[in-house]
């Protein structure tokens, strides 16, 4: 069955045609099962069906095949040829790294924003810092989860800095599974809320140094919380 293609607009801009991404039904699939398993709605060993995956997409399994093969090269499925396919367990082991990575990622973008952010930037920075706020108050740890993404981004796009946004969100799928256990933790969400106040203030003041350490201090919280949550889930974790 040859896969379907869907033309999905992903900018708007007055002066030129907008542009169209082509979505096959392979990527539909493994948007969705990426968007599952990092929501951990797809937990750590649970068995994914190929025949029931392809049911509920009205598709052959050729589609379902070439989106799990993507998910098990990114590390979040593992596939077995007798068994069939099962969510993979986090790996502890990858988690510092990923946090280096961002770390030294996200303190250029930290950096590069506090240096040139105009009241505007920070106007969108509050936007989000408020919902959550509000969001943390509701427990809604999901759309939380949303926002503090939408926080990240936005500094790298107020550094000019998009791409490295689009280079981490593919370094940090492990950190991001993992934070997803922490945020129901009692006064996890109400911390992160203060980190990001921290942050923002840093970048309003102008202050570049303060920036960068706001950040680290925020994105170190991470590796103590794996620490804990390995005892909690033990079979999430490898």
């Amino acid at each position: 069955m040859q896969a379907a293609v869907v033309s999905v607009p992903v900018a708007s801009v007055a002066e030129r045609p907008t542009k169209l991404r082509r979505v096959t039904t392979a990527d539909a699939i493994f948007d969705r099962l990426y968007a599952g398993i990092l929501a951990l709605e797809m937990p750590p060993g649970k068995q994914l069906q190929e025949k029931r995956i392809a049911e509920e997409f009205n598709v052959s399994r050729t589609p379902v095949r070439e989106a799990l093969l993507r998910l098990s090269e990114g590390g979040l499925v593992e596939i077995y040829p007798q068994s069939g396919t099962v969510v993979s367990r986090i790996p502890v082991s990858a988690i510092p790294e990923a946090v280096v990575v961002r770390k030294s990622l996200e303190g250029t973008t930290v950096e590069r924003a506090a240096e040139i952010a105009v009241p505007i930037d920070i106007d969108r920075l509050d936007a989000i810092i408020l919902r959550q706020r509000s969001l943390a108050s509701l427990g809604d740890t999901s759309a939380f989860h949303d926002e503090d993404e939408a926080f990240h981004e936005a500094i790298a796009e107020i550094a000019g800095y998009p791409g490295i946004w689009a280079i981490l969100k593919t370094v940090k799928v492990q950190i991001d599974r993992a934070r997803r256990l922490t945020l129901p933790v009692l006064g996890r969400m109400d911390n992160v809320v203060r980190e990001h106040g921290v942050i923002r203030d840093a970048i309003a003041a102008h202050d570049v140094q303060a920036a960068r350490s706001a950040m680290t201090h925020h994105l170190s919280a991470v590796i103590p919380d794996v620490a804990v949550l390995r005892t909690r889930y033990p079979d999430y974790f490898c």
